[in-house]
């Protein structure tokens, strides 16, 4: 009996312990439309979940006649890289429309991530898949929803990295 029960506790000691590493365990916040400030996807699986409270440099400007869109999210505690960053240039967005990334070129959408406090560490423009879609710009109240997803490659290794089940939900200047 001694041996069941001692069998019994190494199995309950061995699936009930569960390894937290690097948020990967952690539910993304839910896609809302509300200004909820959250801005949050999946890296190769992992969480990653800007925590900085809530509204983060989000813009989206009229520059001598053209469009500029810009939004990051940080978080230092992801074991990958700690920005991901979704913009436009000279091209304007519109509620319920998929656009693909690209480069940073006029007329484009694109992606960067940042693997330390440097920025554009690597960017869509060097991959063949990535989508933004905008599913809420509201300029009476200023808050702008998204879902995205895209790859890119890391500058050192070649290694395809996997930004999935993206979304943001923020507030915006003009």
């Amino acid at each position: 009996m001694k041996k069941i029960i001692l069998i019994f506790a190494v199995i309950l000691t061995f699936f009930g312990c569960e390894k937290n590493d690097d948020n990967n365990n952690e539910t993304l916040p839910p896609a809302t439309q509300t200004g909820a400030g959250t801005f949050a996807c999946y890296v190769n699986g992992k969480a990653f979940i800007d925590k900085s409270g809530g509204y983060f440099n989000c813009f989206y400007q009229l520059v001598n006649g053209e469009y500029y869109f810009g939004i990051s999210g940080l978080d230092d505690n992801h074991s990958i890289f700690r920005a991901v960053a979704l913009a436009t240039n000279a091209s304007e967005i519109t509620n319920d429309q998929q656009y693909e990334l690209s480069c940073n070129e006029p007329n484009n959408h694109y992606g960067e991530v940042a693997f330390t406090r440097q920025l554009l560490d690597a960017t869509t423009c060097n991959s063949s898949f990535g989508t933004m879609t905008i599913t809420k710009l509201d300029f009476d109240n200023n808050i702008v929803s998204g879902t995205f997803e895209f790859d890119v490659i890391h500058p050192n290794s070649g290694e395809i990295i996997q930004i999935r089940d993206g979304r943001f939900d923020t507030l915006f200047t003009q």
